[in-house]
């Protein structure tokens, strides 16, 4: 069994690769505009944000380190929030891309990827008649064939290259063969405990969002990791404070934020992300459950600290 926790981890991640920006005008798209969801979200209980980049100009999701550099020093001088980089990035960038901000950044966690997948962002076309930006329909439309490469060969290149920076991952699990190549990882020596186990539902490609499902991934953890993990459940699009609800009822950690859901309730888009952490920290309070601060989630995750970042 997992180790028992009297506290739960909530991250929130602001805003991802996922959506456009035509798709929603509160999703933030400038460094100055991430910087102040993170800040946020940080106030109303996240202990963690997960955090990707967007070219400025025109909202198209960026690996570039610089871009990075315009936010993360911002928000570390603003709070004490344990900050969570990508490098997922986006499907279409290549691992080595994807990797630089990790890399040279250096921070306290990181997310990963455990396996390659079919990532079928192409079904968001139905609700979005209408695009600001030229680059929006077509890398929509290009989701169909796509497939997201995480290779073995990939993931050990992540792992090993962060090796000697301190950083831990969030190791993203959008099925359950994901966690079996987490284990592999473990196997070879590569991938340490504590493991940061998110469990992603509700993405086309992956694993579904029936209660069933979620119930299966969080016992193959258990047989998988025992006590060395701390598990945490990702919904995407409605599903997100449903199945976190659900975690929060299993004994496990919740993850928000409008890279995953742009939604507050059926057909009420979400004005921040800030709006998403307060309503799954009212969730947790109501269950009588306890959020965990950045000092505690850093303990829990055994993390090097703020100050030992490179940013």
């Amino acid at each position: 069994m997992a180790a028992p926790q009297k506290k739960v981890i909530v991250t929130c991640a602001i805003t991802g690769g996922i959506h456009t920006p035509s798709m929603s005008p509160y999703l933030p798209i400038t460094p100055r505009q991430i910087e102040d969801e993170a800040v946020a979200a940080a106030q109303a209980g996240a202990s963690i944000v997960h955090l990707h980049a967007r070219d400025p100009a025109d909202g198209r999701p960026s690996q570039a380190p610089d871009l990075f550099r315009q936010f993360l020093p911002q928000i570390a001088q603003r709070s004490d929030v344990v900050i969570n980089i990508t490098t997922g990035g986006a499907p279409h960038m290549l691992v080595e891309e994807r990797l630089q901000p990790a890399l040279q950044l250096k921070p306290e966690v990181a997310s990963l990827n455990m396996g390659s997948m079919n990532f079928g962002l192409y079904p968001m076309l139905a609700r979005q008649k209408a695009f600001k930006y030229d680059w929006e329909r077509p890398y929509l439309e290009g989701s169909e064939d796509r497939v997201f490469r995480n290779t073995f060969k990939e993931i050990r290149y992540i792992l090993e290259s962060c090796a000697d920076n301190g950083t831990r991952f969030e190791i993203e699990c959008y099925d359950t063969s994901h966690l079996y190549t987490a284990a592999h990882f473990v196997d070879r020596g590569i991938l340490k405990p504590p493991f940061f186990i998110q469990s992603v539902f509700g993405l086309l490609g992956g694993i579904g969002t029936h209660p069933e499902d979620v119930m299966h991934m969080r016992r193959t953890a258990e047989r998988l990791f025992g006590q060395d993990y701390f598990w945490s459940v990702l919904g995407a699009g409605r599903s997100q404070v449903p199945l976190a609800t659900l975690s929060a009822t299993m004994g496990g950690n919740v993850r928000v934020g409008l890279e995953d859901s742009l939604w507050d309730g059926p057909g009420q888009l979400a004005t921040s992300n800030a709006q998403q952490v307060e309503r799954i920290v009212t969730v947790l309070q109501s269950l009588n459950l306890e959020v965990a601060t950045p000092d505690d989630t850093r303990a829990m995750l055994q993390l090097k600290g703020q100050n030992a970042v490179a940013f």
